[in-house]
């Protein structure tokens, strides 16, 4: 032990026996065992010194005052006793107001952190702020963003996590509820297993929409889930109702149309740059029938060629881009990102 540690526990010690001697001499005075004891102790020694070293230094002196004092004047024995048992009582609440203020601390940086995230600052400063939260995972990361339920209980959402392999970061900012769901190791399949944990956090979340935003590699590209799942979550109104959780990732096409960017980016590099760099010819056919009303017929008229030609290219379309322009929500997905990628094409002066 460093000698300074060695000096403010024996400061202690000497504290305690001369506030024993001092409030034995006058019995109807309140011994302040707190102020009287442990006031001298530096800070640094409730970090270094824990509770359970701490009563053992306090069975230690009182052993050593009932050999030496007691034995000779056994009518000290229900005092020392007594002045014992305040000595511990005054220990722990010491270190539970310390541990109080620790985690009064913990919540309001868990809660800088979350609202860093969510504004979108830099990777650096919240890398930094999760290490001094104790941040475990090193998997991959994403945004859970819904309503607040009214009764929260963030304790049982974190038993949930650590049983599925996961920690989390939360925040309640006004009606809002954000989770920030991190893997403890990396998977290789994060979607799946984050939309599980996802899942069974759903009911501690209040009525309405609840986004789960882009898997992302690690907590400091954490925003960038948030903007997706807060670009999600203000336009899930326009599909009516929805599954909970639902990927933020299935409102492509809707956050688009209300100009989010990195939406109009996904979906042009998703749908509309593979075709057009493969193969404008299938590029071309999925514009005509989509612009036809998904209709094999007209389109093949429209393209001077036969019905089966035109379903073989769909077919052809769906290898590619693993994306089915017969089902109607993907035939509207695709066209929005038609529309974008002609757009995207035109303001770079590129055409196709």
């Amino acid at each position: 032990m460093p000698p300074a540690r060695r000096a403010a526990i024996g400061s202690v010690a000497q504290n305690g026996i001369t506030s024993f001697i001092q409030w034995y001499q006058d019995p109807s005075s309140q011994p302040w065992v707190a102020a009287d004891v442990f006031g001298s102790a530096p800070r640094e020694l409730l970090r270094s010194i824990s509770l359970q070293e701490t009563l053992q230094l306090i069975q230690v002196v009182v052993e050593m005052v009932e050999d030496r004092v007691v034995a000779e004047h056994p009518d000290l024995t229900e005092s020392v006793l007594r002045y014992s048992r305040d000595i511990a009582f005054s220990a722990a609440d010491v270190y539970a107001k310390a541990a109080e203020a620790r985690g009064l601390w913990d919540a309001r940086l868990e809660a800088l952190v979350v609202d860093s995230i969510i504004s979108g600052e830099t990777s650096q400063e919240i890398s930094s702020r999760v290490a001094a939260l104790g941040w475990r995972s090193d998997g991959q990361v994403a945004v859970l963003l819904g309503i607040a339920n009214p009764t929260p209980d963030p304790d049982a959402m974190r038993k949930i996590s650590r049983k599925a392999g996961s920690d989390l970061l939360l925040g309640i900012q006004g009606r809002r509820q954000v989770v920030v769901i991190g893997l403890m190791t990396v998977s290789e399949k994060p979607d799946q297993a984050i939309q599980q944990i996802a899942t069974q956090l759903e009911g501690y979340f209040g009525q309405g929409p609840l986004i789960l935003g882009t898997t992302v590699a690690t907590v400091s590209d954490a925003p960038k889930s948030a903007r997706s799942a807060l670009a999600a979550h203000s336009v899930a109104v326009s599909i009516g109702a929805v599954k909970r959780p639902l990927a933020a990732d299935e409102l492509l096409p809707e956050r688009a149309l209300a100009g989010d960017s990195l939406a109009r980016q996904t979906l042009i590099e998703t749908y509309y740059l593979p075709l057009a760099k493969s193969s404008p010819e299938l590029l071309g056919t999925l514009r005509a029938y989509l612009e036809c009303g998904r209709s094999l017929e007209t389109t093949a008229k429209s393209l001077f060629v036969h019905a089966n030609t035109v379903r073989y290219r769909l077919k052809r379309v769906y290898e590619e881009i693993s994306a089915d322009p017969t089902v109607a929500r993907t035939a509207f997905v695709l066209q929005v990102a038609l529309i974008l990628g002609a757009i995207n094409d035109n303001e770079f002066g590129l055409k196709r």
